[in-house]
């Protein structure tokens, strides 16, 4: 129904029959329940709001993308259901705007969106150029696959060139270092020749320039782990019991920072083909870094679980969590937020998790904790081609 006739029926409301006025309204309504049926069926979100951004209209995929009570949201201005949205920024153009963003509720998602000012023309204004806005429609698109495709092709990118810098770091460095410790051992040798109070200041310095060498070697190590691709050693294990022996090998950092680790294991898990000693690296590195997340009188709850054809192993912590800026750069190499990190702890979590098939969900509350859950899949999760039917196969038996 369009707006002439709108226009042509306001103008003669007054000689139109009840009974008229009554099936114009019925057919209004069925068009407009023929339209909120078509835009329900459409997986983009669509939001129109008034002049002053606020909500008088969204469709059903909308109320989802954001976890929204379309009647609760009625009437309410937008920028109260979208924390950061800036609206007043976005419509102030009066033109077309075009952006992404990220959101982490209800999923964390990638939404592409632009907003389009609404006119309405007026028959009386039709030789004047410039029309009347009466609002706005925002139109959502979920871009979250695509961006992760992006986002994995950049980092398989970076590793690889940081599996080239591994390469020769290990070269340039990894030979001076050896040879610097076996001139160390030489000398220690020729000291043990030397009176005592002059072998005591060179033992010292001899003592400084080993424990530095260590240190170098432990850097470049740790650094060829967190990218270099390893081979898995898979056995059935008791994902419990490497949880145990994880978290019984941190026991004295658990007593001097007096952190509280409850285990909540389930019972009934099955067994695991897993690397133990690279699993285990991965649970060491997840509770070190929630015990310096909480510093002291923390509370570590470390829970596992079966959910569909996962088993999931998370790590609740009571520390200052994430902020929403830094939750997709955690990953990052270097990328850490502690003064002594080294930024390379979860990179190494990552890639253990990966090899192993499985995922890493991370659930921030700013201020209050973090809760790290690594799934580990059930079943080797690959596909198996049927054999091809053959002629003698479609034929009855005897």
């Amino acid at each position: 129904m369009n707006s002439g006739f709108l226009d042509k029926l306001i103008e003669r409301i007054g000689r139109v029959r009840p009974q008229d006025v009554q099936s114009y309204l019925l057919r209004l309504a069925d068009e407009k329940g023929f339209l909120e049926t078509i835009f329900n069926a459409i997986h983009e979100g669509v939001i129109v709001t008034d002049l002053s951004g606020r909500i008088s209209y969204l469709n059903r995929a909308a109320c989802e993308l954001f976890a929204l009570e379309r009647d609760a949201c009625m009437g309410h201005p937008l920028s109260e259901q979208l924390r950061g949205l800036e609206w007043s920024k976005l419509v102030e153009s009066e033109k077309v705007v075009s952006r992404d963003m990220e959101v982490f509720y209800p999923q964390h998602r990638f939404l592409n969106f632009y907003v389009v000012p609404l006119s309405l023309e007026d028959p009386a204004r039709r030789k004047q150029a410039k029309q009347e806005h009466v609002g706005y429609a925002v139109i959502l698109r979920d871009i979250t696959e695509s961006r992760r495709a992006t986002d994995e092709t950049i980092q398989s990118e970076k590793l690889t060139a940081l599996t080239l810098l591994a390469a020769g770091v290990a070269h340039e460095i990894g030979n001076p270092l050896n040879s610097l410790h076996i001139h160390l051992q030489l000398m220690e040798r020729k000291l043990r020749k030397l009176p005592e109070a002059q072998r005591k200041d060179l033992n010292q310095s001899l003592d400084v320039a080993r424990e530095e060498i260590a240190r170098l070697d432990a850097i470049i190590h740790q650094f060829l782990g967190a990218i270099r691709p390893s081979h898995l050693n898979p056995h059935p294990e008791n994902i419990n019991q490497l949880v145990q022996e994880s978290v019984a090998f941190l026991q004295n950092e658990i007593r001097d920072r007096n952190i509280l680790v409850e285990l909540e294991l389930r019972s009934d898990l099955p067994l695991l083909e897993v690397d133990r000693n690279q699993l285990k690296q991965a649970f060491y590195n997840v509770i070190k870094n929630a015990f310096q997340a909480m510093q002291q009188d923390g509370l570590l709850r470390v829970r596992t679980d079966l959910e569909d054809t996962w088993l999931t192993i998370s790590f609740a912590d009571t520390g200052g969590g994430i902020g929403a800026d830094q939750m997709s750069k955690i990953f990052e190499p270097y990328f850490t937020t502690k003064a002594s990190g080294t930024g390379l702890g979860l990179l190494i979590v990552r890639r253990i998790v990966r090899e192993h098939g499985g995922e890493i969900d991370l659930v921030s509350d700013e201020g209050k904790g973090l809760v790290f859950t690594i799934r580990l899949p059930l079943r080797e999760r690959r596909a198996r081609l049927l054999a091809a039917a053959t002629v003698d196969d479609d034929e009855p038996t005897a």
